[in-house]
């Protein structure tokens, strides 16, 4: 296994800074505002020769038991038990201050190897806030800019000694930033994580849904809405599958989205959709299938991937049937876009349904990809052209040919005809949801584009 390096240090020093650099991507957001990191972040990162794990952690902070700053801060102190290495971060330009030395203290008591790292030292600002940082007893500090990378060969000497050297992983870790059309090509490796992503409301539980799932406190969790705000990837294994749970921060209505920091959490939960191939649409069961849990799952099935609905605190509802009932049924009628999609109630805090859901998540997987043969495709529709054929447009009738599907992931259609940009909306709707029906493919997104010219696949035609 990789080295394990904790990057600590009290808020706003340049942690998540560092941590983008070293993982080479902007995975963890970054404000100049203190405190926006949150829960922990782990990625892969690389430093010339090495190769490790790296943590971006929450600023460590003084705090009353059972706050939301003494949750981040029990965070932090767990990845410093994970960790091998912790650099232990300051800022340079404003030196030390009252903070840094009970933190210095608390990582010294570890027994960890430290590597002190002044931050923001470019230039002669630093230099003073530099030679204070002796004080701390951490040994020798190592000048570094994070946001203009300079410092990094002696970072690197310094990590040299806790790192092993070990070859470069051909894209293994590159996953994270690959191409929409790269990640929804069929033929990906299948030993690769079932990507899925939790999506919702402020406090509508997912958090506590993930934490439950893996087993562990992994997340930040509590009685505030909006606690998290990056998105985290964890690893998780159900039945002998892996798979990569993302947590994302809770989504309101964009009218009410004025901080700047929000929308940053937002965005980066979109990217989380994107990239996905099962989104689970999280709802609150006291209160569900509010505005903004139709636009979220709008969204999902506007990009593409497979829906399940996840009917979370389920253990506070009392008639159960009676509810259950009545919210197919309303899914039926506001969700027509993604007709049949899956409603599993759950309960993150009680642990209730999660085989359930993670069966539907799968299942929802294999109708996203799943192939119909063009023979089948045309069988189908020649019975549905005879039962109710294309209106006709300015006295000439639209001749549709032949239909194949072009994709999988989700299942894309092409009509060929002639006329058929002037096939009205209700009939192109007609045919997609008849193909719903006919071919099994409830709960996701179905694509149909109509195309012009001749069919290849009539021999007569030479």
């Amino acid at each position: 296994m990789s080295a394990i390096i904790a990057i600590v240090g009290r808020p706003n020093v340049g942690k998540s800074t560092l941590f983008n650099r070293l993982v080479g991507k902007k995975l963890a957001l970054v404000d100049d505002q203190p405190g926006v990191t949150r829960d922990r972040r782990e990625g892969e990162a690389s430093l010339g020769h090495l190769n490790f794990t790296v943590i971006d952690t929450a600023g460590l902070e003084e705090a009353e038991k059972d706050s939301l700053a003494a949750r981040m801060r029990a965070q932090t102190e767990t990845a410093i038990e994970q960790a091998d290495v912790i650099l232990f971060m300051i800022d340079a330009r404003l030196g030390l201050t009252p903070m840094d030395q009970p933190f210095a203290d608390l990582v010294r008591r570890s027994g960890k190897p430290v590597i002190l790292l002044a931050n923001k030292a470019e230039g002669n600002k630093g230099k003073d806030g530099v030679m204070e940082a002796y004080s701390l007893g951490l040994g020798d500090p190592v000048p570094f800019s994070a946001e203009h990378g300079e410092g990094t060969a002696d970072l690197l000497e310094a990590l040299a000694p806790y790192v092993a050297d070990e070859p470069e992983e051909d894209e293994e870790e590159a996953w994270e930033d690959v191409p929409a059309a790269v990640a929804d090509d069929e033929d990906a490796d299948p030993n690769r994580p079932l990507r899925v992503t939790i999506i919702g409301r402020p406090n509508a539980g997912k958090s506590t849904l993930v934490n439950r799932m893996i087993g562990e406190e992994r997340l930040l969790t509590g009685p505030e809405a909006g606690i998290t705000r990056d998105t985290i990837s964890v690893e998780w294994e159900w039945r002998g599958r892996p798979v990569k749970l993302f947590d994302t921060a809770g989504m309101r209505k964009r009218a009410r989205i004025d901080e700047k920091l929000e929308k940053l959490a937002v965005a980066d939960s979109l990217r989380a959709i994107r990239f996905a191939e099962v989104v689970v649409v999280l709802l609150d069961a006291t209160i569900p299938f509010e505005k903004q849990d139709l636009t979220l799952a709008d969204l999902t099935e506007r990009e593409g991937r497979a829906v399940v609905i996840g009917l979370n605190k389920w253990d506070l509802v009392a008639d159960k049937q009676g509810l259950l009932a009545e919210l197919k049924e309303k899914a039926h009628h506001l969700l027509a876009q993604i007709r049949g999609v899956e409603i599993v109630p759950l309960s993150g805090i009680a642990g209730e349904g999660i085989d359930r859901l993670m069966q539907a998540v799968f299942r929802a997987y294999d109708v996203w990809n799943r192939r119909v043969s063009t023979a089948r495709i045309n069988r189908w529709l020649e019975g549905v052209l005879s039962a109710h054929p294309p209106p006709a447009v300015a006295g000439r009738r639209i001749k549709i040919r032949y239909m194949t599907q072009a994709k999988a992931r989700p299942p894309t259609f092409a009509l060929f005809g002639n006329q058929l940009e002037h096939l009205p909306v209700s009939y192109l709707r007609y045919l997609t949801n008849n193909l719903r029906e006919a071919f099994e493919l409830p709960g996701t997104p179905v694509r149909l584009h109509t195309r012009g010219g001749n069919n290849p696949y009539d021999k007569a035609k030479g």
